[in-house]
């Protein structure tokens, strides 16, 4: 016997389970989206590896990228993230779109990573961005989009927080540090690790990398001072939008969020669980002004974030907010009475669908007990037969599969006698 063909290791299978639970993040995250008014849009899933190469750093492209070449010896490569796809279309297309652009996508992505909890090698992701508007108030609307899935999802703050800081904020300590701004970048990541390492070993790391231990002492008590947001002005004004918007109860000031990627340049954010097992964010972004001329547009300002499928998927079922999973998206099911009755089956079925019910039809003429018993496995509500007795007086019988009543009814009855009990 030959072996098993396995799935390719960090990729995922979707059944109808796992589906469920993909539309109904995806479905969440479009009603955010929609409601403050963003398009929807989309990017190739494959593009030419120059175009990562230019915002995202050589980890990503040399490491973390499927990169292969195509029939005609170009190098291209599934797309690991979407900003520089999105960047790259709106400076095609900058002299002819109405700004700001506010656009928003959810489609697969594939970083070649170690897969384990929290993380995969093919994954779906949230992108949202507004461009063309620089302010605090618009970095505020996306934390308030953020906010706005979360509370959604079910996931109130007393269970979810956006954690906000400033790049320039952020800059301005370092100066006051007497940080050289070459070892900004390397300052910059020992802080995003400061909550995966211990303490010891994040100092003895800190000296390793050139600060002194005056320095460290002071990036101590920096990223420990949670008042300081009150220093820049930026922060004061997103502050006040966010309580506008009715979302400041979900976000909170820390100077220990840096987004240690290198194209964020003033307000950064990434949002946390904050009572469960999962340690990764579940979303992140910030204002990245700059990106946009680094694919040959036009400098414009721009804000987003991303959120991935994965965490939250976690974060969903470990809180019990995952809907119940129904296996049938048809709630009506037309028996077949016996061989005679399938294609009147088939007919009522028909006039139910037209009638605006989803009706599925059992698709062979089974005994009555096994078709019933198969619609309780799907979760269904109504089962309606048609057999000699109802076809003679034109009548159908509807039955109530959650509590059992059955009720005989004119044809033409039929379908609002479901949807009542449907109700």
């Amino acid at each position: 016997m030959s072996s098993k063909i396995q799935a390719v290791k960090g990729t995922r299978e979707f059944y109808p389970e796992q589906m469920a639970l993909r539309n109904f993040i995806y479905e969440k995250v479009r009603a955010a989206s929609q409601s403050f008014g963003f398009q929807e849009w989309d990017a190739p899933f494959i593009e030419a590896i120059d175009l990562y190469a230019a915002k995202s750093g050589e980890e990503l492209v040399k490491k973390q990228s499927f990169v292969f070449k195509d029939r005609g010896g170009d190098d291209v490569a599934l797309r690991p993230e979407l900003t520089p796809s999105l960047a790259r279309m709106v400076a095609a297309k900058q002299g002819e779109l109405t700004f700001p652009v506010r656009w928003w996508s959810f489609g697969p992505f594939w970083r070649y990573e170690s897969p384990q909890r929290g993380r995969t090698r093919e994954f779906f992701q949230w992108n949202i961005d507004m461009l063309g508007v620089d302010s605090p108030e618009a970095d505020a609307e996306l934390i308030a989009v953020a906010a706005t899935f979360l509370r959604s999802v079910g996931l109130d703050p007393a269970r979810a927080a956006v954690f906000v800081n400033n790049r320039r904020l952020m800059e301005s300590q370092f100066d006051a540090l007497g940080i050289p701004p070459e070892k900004r970048l390397d300052v910059s990541n020992l802080v995003d690790r400061r909550s995966k390492m211990d303490a010891d070993k994040w100092d003895a790391y800190a000296l390793e990398i050139g600060l002194s231990q005056k320095q460290l002492n002071g990036l101590k008590d920096l990223l420990g001072n949670f008042e300081l947001w009150k220093e820049s002005d930026e922060l004061v004004l997103l502050f006040a939008a966010l309580e506008a918007l009715g979302v400041k109860e979900y976000v909170k000031f820390d100077p220990n969020i840096v987004r240690g990627l290198l194209y964020y340049t003033s307000t950064v954010f990434e949002a946390f669980e904050t009572s469960g097992s999962v340690k990764r964010s579940i979303l992140g972004g910030g204002r990245y002004d700059n990106l946009l001329a680094d694919v040959g547009g036009q400098p414009l300002p721009a804000t987003g974030f991303a959120m991935g499928d994965v965490v939250i998927g976690i974060i969903l079922r470990e809180n019990g907010l995952v809907p119940e999973f129904v296996p049938s998206p048809a709630p009506v099911l037309v028996t077949v009475f016996d061989q005679t009755f399938w294609l009147a089956s088939n007919v009522l079925a028909t006039e139910l669908r037209s009638a605006g019910l989803n009706v599925m039809v059992y698709p062979e003429p089974a005994k009555l007990p096994k078709q019933f018993k198969f619609a309780d496995k799907m979760k269904m509500k109504v089962a309606v037969t048609v057999g000699p007795d109802e076809a003679v007086k034109g009548q159908v019988a509807v039955k109530n599969l959650t509590n059992g009543e059955q009720v005989i009814v004119p044809r033409e009855a039929a379908a609002e006698t479901i949807r009542r009990i449907l109700a």
